[in-house]
């Protein structure tokens, strides 16, 4: 009985060192964090045994290793005479020990295998981080009674690890791809709702989708030139009531400045012309390079007080305009977007309509695609298909890609106005 009772001993044991093995070893650094940072001292003794953990696995081999042999010795002294006396009622031959042995080694194993290893590492692979703060003080103990064993094991494996160039640390470091795993996850278990998920993917293309693919191209600029009469004035703002209005001599490369449109409805409410002065000007123009991506984009807005930048080329000819909302559109989308705004409108099962100047990373995910081809050559849907076809395309047009059939299907002179994107059975 009393060997039975030391083999009990030894199993749970060797669960507590499995379970403390896999739990530290397991637990997300991320979470620990957190913890810590609301006061869970064990979380951080956890994330301290991570950032040194040689000496805590050298403990933890030399217990297991120890409990085993330690198991196997009283393991075969325990139960090899009572297998033998089962086995004895029915065989009585020369082979009898040996199969008594092999019996009661095959027992133990099993025990230890079952108990001591599979149960406690499930058990801790499961919530890694509890079974780790649980586990910690005793562990930190264990290891300061074995420090002389653990420290000569230690020093060798260092020793070793050196020799052969290998870190003796691990990197702990989140990247990109990382974020991205956990949040295809999340989307996956229902933990990260649709919306929530395409508004993180769209902050992590800040810093790869240039200020071109949300600007107002310079043929949609609404502006007032010098010249205009008072009656077009009124016009274009009741036509397109903006906040702002550039003023232009003659062409939009030269911009004399800006106008709120309070300014003038302000002289119509007292009876007069719509007309521009030109001390109501604002002269303080930002101009902003079309090769800045959107998080620079948004950092210049941040120190500048215009609700508007132009941008303009290598050449300084002005290619478009964008304002603070455009640069959130490309990433907010639909929460600050109106529904008669939205540049992806799904038909039905199969087909889509999307305006020409939809950034790629917004159809690619609305469509489900992995990726279109040449990437870094274009900003928008419309810039694919004529990448595509390697041409301006002409109404009716179409390129077929990845099981789907892009058709141009509106045109404004030469641009590309809107599309008809249809799934192809196959």
């Amino acid at each position: 009985m009393s060997e039975l009772l030391w083999i009990s001993l030894l199993i749970l044991a060797s669960a507590f060192f499995a379970m403390s093995e896999i739990s530290i070893a397991g637990s997300r650094k991320i979470k620990l964090r957190i913890l810590a940072s609301e006061g869970n001292n064990k979380a951080q003794a956890v994330l301290n045994l991570q950032q040194d953990p040689g000496a805590f696995f050298a403990m933890i081999q030399i217990a297991l290793n120890a409990i085993s042999i330690m198991g196997g010795i009283i393991g075969e002294q325990a139960l090899t005479p009572f297998v033998q006396q089962v086995i004895g009622v029915v065989y009585q031959g020369r082979l009898l020990d040996e199969i008594s042995f092999m019996v009661s080694f095959v027992s133990i194993t099993s025990l230890f295998i079952l108990f001591a290893d599979l149960i406690p590492k499930r058990l801790a692979n499961v919530m890694p981080e509890t079974v780790a703060m649980r586990l910690v003080t005793a562990m930190r103990w264990v290891t300061f009674f074995v420090m002389p064993l653990v420290f000569f094991f230690n020093a060798m494996t260092n020793s070793v690890l050196r020799m052969l160039n290998i870190p003796m640390q691990r990197e702990d470091g989140v990247t990109t791809q990382d974020i991205v795993a956990m949040m295809d996850a999340g989307a996956e278990d229902g933990s990260l709702q649709q919306q929530e998920y395409q508004l993180i993917g769209n902050v992590f293309e800040l810093d790869t989708m240039t200020i071109a693919s949300a600007m107002t191209p310079r043929d949609q600029i609404i502006y007032f030139d010098v010249t205009d009469s008072s009656d077009v004035i009124s016009k274009k703002i009741i036509d397109h009531p903006h906040n702002d209005f550039l003023v232009c001599s003659g062409s939009l490369d030269k911009i004399k400045g800006s106008i709120e449109s309070k300014e003038i409805l302000r002289l119509v409410l007292k009876g007069e012309l719509a007309e521009i002065h030109p001390t109501q000007l604002d002269k303080d123009i930002l101009y902003l390079p079309e090769t800045l991506t959107l998080s620079e984009g948004l950092n210049a807005f941040k120190v500048a007080t215009q609700p508007f930048a132009i941008i303009v080329n290598e050449y300084a000819t002005v290619v478009g305009l964008v304002t603070v909302k455009d640069l959130l559109s490309s990433f907010m989308g639909e929460l600050i977007t109106p529904q008669d705004e939205q540049l992806i409108v799904q038909r039905d099962e199969k087909s889509w309509l999307i305006d020409g100047l939809t950034p790629i990373g917004d159809a690619i995910r609305a469509l489900g695609l992995d990726d279109l081809p040449d990437r870094g050559q274009y900003e928008t849907m419309a810039g694919f298909v004529i990448h595509q076809l390697k041409r301006l395309p002409k109404k009716t047009e179409y390129c077929v890609h990845q099981g789907f059939k892009f058709e141009v299907i509106d045109l404004e002179g030469v641009r590309i106005e809107q599309l008809l994107v249809t799934r192809i059975d196959v």
